[in-house]
């Protein structure tokens, strides 16, 4: 994983633009009703998380580990089950549906699957022409038309295909559209939802390109979510690590490829493929047997497939705390301490 992004020089400086702390997400299995002791998830356990404005934060982990739902939970797609989401400060957790209006503009997603995600009724001009609407960002309909344009030049689409429906384009043209969709009102904070991952290798590199090109354009902040680590080196600033629903490790991109410290971190950077094989990192065998976010459980998630856990990493809860720099989060029991003289 190589780190291509730099954060501007005033993402050090400004205060954050969205913050989450100790969201928990719990879903509980089975059929609705009332009966008791059903099982349950903790899809999302206790994360606390900040981004600040025109920062782009990667967020990685394994399939199932909660990183679409920690999304959501941000853009208050869905509502959490304890925890707390701000918006330049503002608690937006417990705001209705039209108290939230305001902030849904400024809030925009980007989804995985651009065959799905679009409407098969409308034509491109009535996809983007909606957004622009609802949000009254335009209402003339020659400057509709004007705004429209731009936006498809920005994402690298003719004007020409404004009349056209969804099952005309190719995948990666969908996704410039989901794209378009996503910016034309104009938001302050935009979550990528694994927007490459049904895309093939040749396409994600344009749209990929594109999208760090709109982010340093327009300065949204962005949560990236994906399992490509080369990809979220790319285009993040920071990474966070996610597994069964907790965030294991926080930290710039640069730091967390050069020195990763969780076992987890380092077995995910281990598994990326390297072109020069002087360059491959040796491998980190880590066993299958994998704890469930059913069960309600103490001690560290990653336990059971550690291979340096001691007997109290079972037992005792590690918290997401500054290690070898304040600005370097790792939950681990064994991971060096910020301000301990082996960090110094």
């Amino acid at each position: 994983m190589e780190a291509q992004a730099q954060s501007p020089d005033s993402i050090e400086e400004t205060p954050m633009l969205v913050s989450a702390q100790q969201l928990t997400k719990i879903y509980t299995l089975g059929r609705t009703g009332l009966k008791k002791n059903r099982p349950f998830v903790h899809a999302v356990d206790r994360v606390s998380l900040d981004i600040k404005p025109a920062e782009t934060v990667g967020l990685v982990g394994e399939s199932g580990c909660g990183k679409t739902t920690l999304g959501r939970l941000l853009l208050r797609l869905i509502v959490p089950t304890t925890g707390v989401v701000r918006f330049e400060g503002r608690d937006i957790t417990g705001l209705s549906q039209r108290q939230m209006r305001p902030y849904r503009r400024r809030m925009q997603i980007i989804f995985q699957d651009p065959y799905s995600s679009l409407n098969p009724r409308f034509t491109v001009r009535e996809t983007l022409t909606e957004a622009v609407k609802i949000h009254g960002k335009v209402r003339d309909r020659r400057q509709i038309n004007v705004r429209l344009a731009a936006l498809l030049e920005m994402v690298g689409l003719s004007p020409r295909v404004l009349d056209r429906y969804p099952h005309e384009f190719s995948g990666g043209e969908r996704q410039r559209v989901g794209i378009a969709r996503a910016i034309a009102v104009e938001p302050d904070f935009l979550v990528a939802d694994e927007p490459l991952s049904a895309l093939d290798v040749s396409i994600q590199a344009q749209i990929v390109n594109l999208m760090v090109e709109l982010q340093r354009e327009l300065g949204i902040a962005c949560l990236f979510i994906s399992h490509d680590l080369n990809i979220v080196g790319y285009v993040s600033h920071r990474v966070a690590v996610m597994y069964l629903g907790r965030i294991v490790e926080l930290a710039p991109t640069d730091e967390l490829a050069r020195n990763p410290l969780h076992p987890y971190t380092k077995a995910l950077l281990a598994s990326v493929p390297v072109a020069n094989p002087k360059r491959q990192r040796p491998p980190v065998p880590i066993p299958d047997e994998i704890m469930t976010s059913a069960i309600p459980s103490t001690g560290c998630r990653f336990y059971p497939r550690c291979g340096i856990a001691e007997d109290f990493c079972r037992d005792v809860t590690p918290d997401l705390i500054p290690s070898t720099g304040e600005d370097h989060l790792v939950a681990c029991h064994l991971a060096p301490r910020h301000g301990d003289p082996a960090t110094e």
